[in-house]
């Protein structure tokens, strides 16, 4: 690998996930290496102490930035650079065709690999949210999770995912339009599908973020399974602008969503919080700060190289270590 790398004569690498193979890449000195995650959540496992091996940290906003401060200890601040959300500029043929019907997606997260890292909503508030949508007046229901729900070993899961397409399924016994029945997307790009959202109702995780990216003047609805709405607050700042689904607000979904869609009175708060998460600006400043940050790291790398020796730094296992010696 480290021959490629030389043969090319790169400047730059972008890392997307923390694999372990990363660090033979990182071993390579005269590259920058750049971790860009895949996404802006609020999620505990967006931030990890592997940050520090990164030359830079490519992040949304100063939502992220007090994520990784309250996260991490001894860590340079200075790697982290702010880039918006670039991965939402792109244009995305449409997944979901409008419809005189208001639309409610549900779109929750799944359950994770261990309890910490727990945000999903089927299991607990799941059925009772489809209910509530289904009674709301000239709507038609979406219902959109995240693919590995279908897939769930957990028996809660299961069972409330089997509720919600079956409140589904006869809710649209009843309904001859197609354009006004309600749907199960199981799979497909859920960026694709946000402009026909009139409200969407989400989990902590990047969803709720991108939605609010693209549309921060449609209305938010968040879960807390926690029940525990000053941490959430704390960790989550999107959740200080959106209604919350939890035990104690659980039994009156149906007036929540009537609200939401006919006097959204959090649209300015999300406003300001887009700005908290994402920067100034509207879609497609994030890939000319991404652009912009790339070319400037590439550039700074090549100055720095001209007198770096990289014949006697590269970094790489020696041939008797490589044998095995």
């Amino acid at each position: 690998m480290h021959t490629f790398y030389h043969a090319n004569d790169f400047k730059l690498a972008l890392y997307v996930n923390n694999g372990m193979t990363n660090f033979q890449s990182l071993a390579f000195a005269p590259m920058v290496h750049v971790h860009v995650n895949h996404g802006e959540s609020d999620k505990l496992s967006m931030v990890s102490n592997q940050t520090k091996s990164y030359d830079k940290v490519f992040v949304a906003g100063d939502a992220a930035i007090e994520r990784h401060r309250r996260a991490l200890i001894d860590f340079d601040e200075s790697a982290l650079v702010k880039v918006g959300r670039p991965q939402l500029d792109i244009e995305r043929p449409v997944e979901l065709e409008p419809s005189n019907a208001r639309t409610i997606m549900y779109a929750p997260t799944w359950e994770g690999e261990n309890e910490s890292n727990n945000y999903t909503s089927v299991d607990l508030f799941g059925p009772q949210i489809v209910e509530a949508a289904l009674q709301i007046p000239n709507a038609r229901v979406i219902y959109k999770p995240h693919p590995r729900v279908e897939t769930s070993n957990d028996p809660a899961m299961t069972e409330a995912n089997a509720r919600i397409l079956e409140l589904l399924e006869t809710a649209n016994e009843s309904i001859s339009d197609e354009s006004m029945q309600h749907q199960v997307l199981m799979q497909g790009d859920i960026l694709a599908m946000f402009d026909a959202v009139d409200l969407l109702v989400t989990d902590i995780s990047s969803v709720g973020l991108d939605f609010l990216y693209l549309h921060p003047e449609m209305p938010l609805v968040l879960t807390d399974r926690r029940n525990d709405t000053i941490s959430l607050n704390a960790e989550a700042p999107i959740s200080r602008a959106t209604p919350i689904i939890d035990q104690t607000t659980a039994d009156g979904l149906e007036l929540m969503f009537q609200a939401m869609l006919s006097e959204d009175s959090a649209a300015e708060a999300r406003l300001d919080l887009r700005r908290h998460y994402f920067g100034e600006g509207g879609k497609g400043t994030s890939t000319a700060l991404f652009t912009e940050a790339v070319s400037k790291l590439i550039s700074a790398r090549t100055v720095a190289l001209e007198n770096f020796h990289s014949d006697d730094s590269i970094n790489a296992e020696s041939e008797d270590e490589s044998n095995g010696e």
